[in-house]
């Protein structure tokens, strides 16, 4: 098994890139980790003269501000592209990378290529829940497909119905459609169309519109939802979440010496808080729908969180959910 790794890509590429995937060597030797980029600057970051580290090197790569489809296109030597093109090639099994999001998606569409049948490909990403039975969600389309079609959303349901099945061991899991009400005729043309194009599809379990508020209360297995409205929700709760922490920070610092005694003593529930609001924990986000497990980090990813991704890509690969997909799309 073999998972090739963007070292060039992100705010803090290569060095956090190299050691979060030396913690990840370390903790599976039958794993090959493939780091792409300037060799010079990943060895300087490696301390294990570790067997299962390999380094290709380059010396192009994919900038944060390049227009995402002409990089992929004329950059041929780039980090992630060569990355990408060794997946397609069977080189590779999968790829990583916390570089820009518009390059990796455009990537695993042009470069690893996606199933047929599959129209657009999606990120998606677990997210925490904090009622019901279920601890988490899949999330999706959380930026891929900034105009999605209502068929769009129904092959990403699909797609997240077969990945919540064989990553989370869910035998039927729900499928909710992210709306501004409950109601089946509620929301604009687009959520209407794919109302009816989930309520019809047999082989996912709809559960019907779930409004953003009771979007962490786990009421469904899966949220589907056009890129745009996923990509500007997940960023909402992701400042809403950093704000919380410091605003609730602030106030014990600037209390008197009750409000200091009263954070002193709840500081480890408030710790506790903060982690289960830290879905980087459970790994980046995954493009669906394209032929091989391609995963994305935040750009300002620090060590864990590439270890807990690369964790993630290794259950993607061990799952056979890439193979299942392709199946589901085959006819």
């Amino acid at each position: 098994m073999r998972i090739a790794i963007d070292a060039m890509g992100g705010d803090h590429a290569p060095k956090e890139i190299v050691i979060g995937t030396e913690y990840a060597a370390r903790n599976n030797s039958d794993i090959n980790y493939v780091l792409y980029g300037e060799e010079s600057e990943v060895r300087k970051y490696l301390t294990d003269d570790l067997s299962n580290i390999e380094i290709i090197h380059t010396n192009e790569k994919i900038e944060a501000d390049d227009d995402p489809v002409r990089a992929v296109r004329r950059k041929k030597e780039a980090s992630m592209v060569l990355a990408a093109s060794d997946v397609k090639e069977g080189k590779a099994d999968a790829l990583f990378s916390c570089g820009n999001t518009g390059a990796l998606v455009a990537a695993g569409l042009l470069v690893v290529g996606r199933f047929p049948n599959v129209d657009r490909p999606a990120l998606m990403s677990t997210l925490p829940a904090f009622s019901g039975s279920r601890q988490e969600f899949e999330f999706l389309d959380l930026g891929a497909n900034s105009d999605a079609k209502p068929v769009n959303i129904l092959q990403h349901a699909i797609l997240g119905t077969h990945y919540a099945k064989d990553i989370r061991q869910i035998e039927n899991p729900t499928v909710g459609l992210l709306n501004i009400g409950t109601e089946e005729n509620k929301g604009n043309d687009l959520n209407k169309k794919a109302y009816n194009l989930l309520r019809d599809e047999p082989s996912i379990n709809f559960y019907g519109n779930v409004e953003a508020r009771d979007l962490l209360n786990g009421l469904v297995d899966i949220i589907v939802t056009d890129g745009f409205t996923g990509n500007a929700v997940l960023k909402t709760m992701e400042g809403t979440t950093s704000t919380m922490k410091k605003v609730i920070a602030d106030a014990i610092l600037s209390g008197g010496l009750k409000t200091k005694l009263g954070g002193f003593l709840v500081k480890d529930a408030i710790s506790q808080l903060g982690d289960s609001l830290d879905y980087d924990k459970v790994g980046g986000a995954i493009l669906i729908g394209v032929k091989a497990p391609v995963l994305k980090s935040h750009g300002s990813s620090k060590r864990e969180v590439v270890e807990y991704t690369l964790e993630k890509t290794k259950n993607i690969l061990l799952s056979g959910v890439i193979d299942h997909m392709a199946e589901a799309f085959s006819e």
